[in-house]
């Protein structure tokens, strides 16, 4: 596959580009930390993503490199996906973001669950890396609204 093209040879920027929007980052979170693996379940995964939008994400994440597609073993019609060596790298990012937003935002993530994970940051990170090179689909986070297929916003609405 061909190299992007780049709009600027800085880091950060090199690196929103390949994976600095909202979609992309919440596809990796769901497979970094959630366990879910296809189309299907991120579809289904409550942040309301058009299937035109995910289908696109993916692509650009393969693209990149930081996720893989893989073929189901017993189904060859089903596709899986798994983050790369590239792709777990980002979990300090994602585990800085989940802290950082959880102490400045309104979120409904749970406080003493955020606050073990910021004392215990190696722990996190290592549990995180062992489920990947395992292909542990079990959960590292439990789900932070009343349930997997209802958004924050719905569970904002009805409080």
């Amino acid at each position: 596959m061909p190299e992007p093209e780049r709009r600027s040879s800085c880091p950060v920027a090199i690196s929103l580009d390949m994976f600095g929007d909202r979609w992309s980052l919440l596809v990796i979170r769901d497979l970094m930390v959630r366990g879910l693996r296809t189309f299907k379940e991120f579809q289904s995964s409550g942040e309301e993503i058009a299937t035109n939008i995910l289908a696109s994400r993916l692509r650009k994440l393969e693209a990149e490199g930081i996720i893989t597609a893989e073929m189901e073993e017993t189904d060859r019609r089903r596709v899986n996906y798994r983050l790369t060596e590239k792709g777990i790298d980002l979990a300090p990012v994602l585990l800085e973001m989940l802290i950082w937003g959880a102490q400045h935002e309104d979120t409904v993530a749970p406080c003493a669950l955020i606050a073990e994970m910021a004392k215990n940051r190696e722990a996190v990170l290592a549990e995180t890396r062992r489920r990947w090179k395992e292909r542990d689909p079990t959960p590292l986070l439990p789900w932070f609204h009343t349930s997997q297929n209802q958004s924050p916003r719905q569970v904002r609405r009805k409080s």
